[in-house]
């Protein structure tokens, strides 16, 4: 495939979505960003927002969502519309790619692990740079296998969806910018 096939799906937040949104720049890749009418964005490039009844199509229960993930998110507005858009660039996405922290339940820390959980429910390969353990972890079946060396993930195919928290450190920002030198050399 060519680099012009490939489609980046993010939200164009602070952190790793802006890391993996520059990346796909700097590698002439295409890129959308769901967003919504008013939240703080930092990358406008492929900017996509989300309308009202766009964001209904990705609404979700906040109780199933909470006890999915064992924590609480609360009835906000934001909330909402967060993980409506989250469902946009998963449902989007044929390859998942996060940073972050997965917690000793198997999830991913934050509001990102409803991406990481939608991914596994709709069984696409997903991927999550662990900052704190320094590694790429790819779930495979119930369970997180830690990807070491030759095993360090690609990005295989044309949609791919990159995300993550807010709060990058430098070895995710490296991991990102890993991830696309060895996809596209």
């Amino acid at each position: 495939m060519k680099k012009e096939d490939f489609i980046l799906f993010s939200g164009g937040a602070k952190g790793a979505e802006a890391e993996f949104g520059a990346n796909a720049e700097r590698h002439g890749l295409e890129e959308v960003n769901f967003t919504f009418e008013g939240h703080g964005i930092v990358r406008r490039r492929g900017l996509r927002v989300l309308h009202h009844e766009e964001l209904k199509s990705g609404d979700v229960s906040l109780e199933y969502v909470s006890r999915l993930l064992n924590r609480r998110y609360t009835e906000s507005p934001t909330i909402r519309k967060i993980l409506q858009t989250i469902w946009y660039q998963i449902n989007h996405a044929q390859q998942i790619f996060v940073v972050g922290e997965i917690l000793p339940d198997k999830t991913v820390k934050g509001g990102t692990g409803w991406g990481a959980e939608f991914a596994k429910l709709c069984n696409k390969p997903l991927y999550v740079f662990d900052q704190k353990r320094n590694s790429w972890h790819q779930w495979i079946a119930l369970d997180w296998k830690a990807l070491e060396g030759a095993d360090a993930p690609l990005i295989t195919q044309p949609h791919f969806a990159g995300t993550g928290t807010r709060y990058l450190e430098d070895n995710g920002r490296k991991a990102i910018q890993d991830l696309y030198e060895s996809s596209f050399v």
